[in-house]
């Protein structure tokens, strides 16, 4: 196991945390979301926990109490603070939360060092593990505490320079002669279990877009009365964007908003309050928006499975893409799938029900951590994350 790769990740989420201050990373803007300091102590845990506490012989928790206060959900571990209460812990503080985080990694270094190490390579597999769900958390970092400077009427920046202009391009559709295709992860390097086993999927033809659709598509929906057409919608979608008077993408501002006045859509993100970039991805859509959408454009959203097939297309980039892209699959399990031995079990499988499949990557996921096998999920109500789509449709 390369300890210079466990470094570099760790490092990451604190270079990530630098921006906030301590009162930033106590926020916790709705129960879906966490503060950031706790994702430093969870990610924290989950190494101390899973690994030094059974693995490091002599090892001394940092403190006994935090097995409590930072398990996320893990039945098999014991009880834990209620999610919707993380906001709470306003002790430990930053600091101890810091000390928290050394602690581990001296531990952690001592493990990687050790002889066992060398060999066991179950413990490599476990360690992998734990980064590969600390970058996870990295990336749910910068989408909750975007959410809470959302709900600061100050909309504050979290990055200060100026985002990179998009690039316009016309919509260009990639045909795909469908047939038998295989899925899944496959090969050496890391996977979760939920990509796979690898199985064999029948697809019909069909076309997916080159692109995502763009802000200024977007735009053109809403200006074609697109929050105001029922027909577009699936049921619950528009029910529950009546109920909360949805008009716009989550952090779209309408030309008027008296939180940033401009006669021009406005959008926020991690730069703060910018005009809106008609050549952007769009992001922040629930999939009900995203199946909308799709359906005023006369097309639809692709499976996962067409997206994967996708990836294996000359002009395909599957995953250096700004958003998420909502599929119309189910989270469901593969054919044969197991989940892993151990709490660790409880990572995905317990969670396939009632959520869909979101494929690709984003601007806040972590360099190098997409594939094209990466089953993301997440209820079709959510809007926080940079979740937006990819249009396909069948071969007429």
């Amino acid at each position: 196991m390369d300890a210079n790769r466990y470094r570099a990740v760790r490092a990451h989420t604190e270079a990530l945390a630098a921006p906030l201050s301590a009162e930033d990373q106590s926020l916790q803007s709705m129960p879906d979301a966490s503060p950031a300091k706790w994702h430093q102590a969870h990610t924290t845990w989950f190494f101390e926990t899973l690994l030094l506490i059974p693995r490091l012989s002599g090892y001394r928790p940092f403190n006994p109490r935090f097995q409590y206060l930072f398990n996320s959900y893990y039945e098999a571990l014991g009880p834990r603070h209620p999610r919707p209460q993380r906001g709470l812990l306003s002790r430990p503080g930053l600091d101890e939360v810091l000390a928290y985080r050394r602690h581990v990694d001296a531990a952690m270094q001592d493990l990687l060092g050790s002889a066992e190490a060398r060999q066991d390579l179950t413990l490599a597999s476990m360690v992998e593990l734990g980064l590969q769900h600390e970058q996870q958390h990295q990336e749910l970092l910068l989408t909750d505490i975007l959410h809470a400077f959302s709900c600061n009427p100050l909309l504050p920046a979290y990055r200060t320079e100026a985002p990179r202009p998009g690039v316009e391009k016309p919509l260009r559709w990639l045909a795909h002669g469908g047939g038998e295709a295989q899925v899944g992860h496959a090969g050496a390097g890391f996977a979760f279990d939920n990509e796979g086993p690898r199985h064999t999927v029948l697809l019909q033809p069909f076309e997916i877009a080159e692109r995502l659709v763009s802000c200024g598509d977007f735009a053109d929906f809403i200006a074609d009365g697109g929050y105001r057409r029922p027909g577009l919608w699936l049921s619950d979608g528009w029910a529950l964007a009546q109920a909360q008077g949805w008009q716009h993408p989550a952090y779209w501002l309408a030309p008027g908003d008296p939180r940033a006045p401009s006669e021009q859509w406005q959008v926020f993100g991690l730069h703060g309050v910018q005009p809106l970039d008609p050549s952007a991805p769009v992001t922040q859509l629930s999939f009900y928006e995203a199946a909308a959408y799709a359906e005023w454009a006369g097309a639809r959203l692709p499976t996962e499975f067409e997206w994967e097939a996708a990836c294996a297309l000359p002009d395909f980039a599957p995953c250096s893409d700004q958003a998420w892209q909502w599929t119309r699959s189910a989270y469901h399990p593969y054919p044969g799938f197991k989940p892993m031995a151990g709490a660790v079990g409880e990572y995905n499988g317990k969670f396939m029900v009632g959520q869909l499949v979101l494929r690709g990557g984003s601007l806040a996921t972590p360099p190098g951590h997409a594939r094209p096998s990466y089953r993301n999920f997440f209820p079709p109500a959510a809007r926080w994350q940079f979740s937006g789509l990819r249009l396909a449709r069948e071969i007429q």
